[in-house]
């Protein structure tokens, strides 16, 4: 898996869902289908199939994340260039066919959260918008046509 970048708070939200799943998620299964084999008969038993399903889907997902986390590295803000829309940018941009004007900050696809005005570098825009400069504007492709979004400023 490749390597992926996250805030320190993201990575954070990452380890604590893992730690629930492993703590208490897993356990609870557990439980569940130790009850589902003392009924009996397991041949015929759809509590106890339904709780070795679950089972399964939450080692995966266990799976998946241990190695989300493995494969994870924290951006170190400090680090990065003002001077170009990167991971982490704030970036004020203007709608050049109407006027309206948006901060957004480039996050990690994981981290996205459009009520925060938290965009994925892997969304549309996000892809437009990384590498540019300030007084740049970004052409960006959307299902109805192409957007033009002029940079107005990058902070941290």
């Amino acid at each position: 898996m490749a390597l992926s970048y996250y805030t320190e708070e993201g990575l954070k939200k990452l380890k604590d869902e893992l730690q629930h799943m492993k703590s208490v998620e897993r356990p609870s299964i557990s439980q569940q289908i130790a009850e589902a084999r003392d009924k009996g008969d397991l041949s015929e038993n759809a509590e106890y199939d339904a709780a070795k399903e679950a089972q399964g889907l939450l080692e995966a997902k266990i799976a998946k994340l241990e190695d989300i986390v493995a494969n994870a590295r924290v951006i170190d803000d400090s680090q990065l260039d003002n001077s170009k829309a990167l991971i982490l940018s704030n970036v004020k941009i203007k709608n050049v066919d109407n006027g309206m004007e948006v901060v957004y900050t480039l996050v990690a696809e994981n981290e996205a959260d459009l009520k925060a005005k938290k965009i994925s570098v892997d969304s549309p825009i996000g892809k437009g918008l990384l590498g540019k400069s300030v007084g740049e504007v970004a052409e960006i492709k959307v299902p109805n046509g192409v957007m033009k979004f002029e940079i107005i400023e990058i902070t941290r």
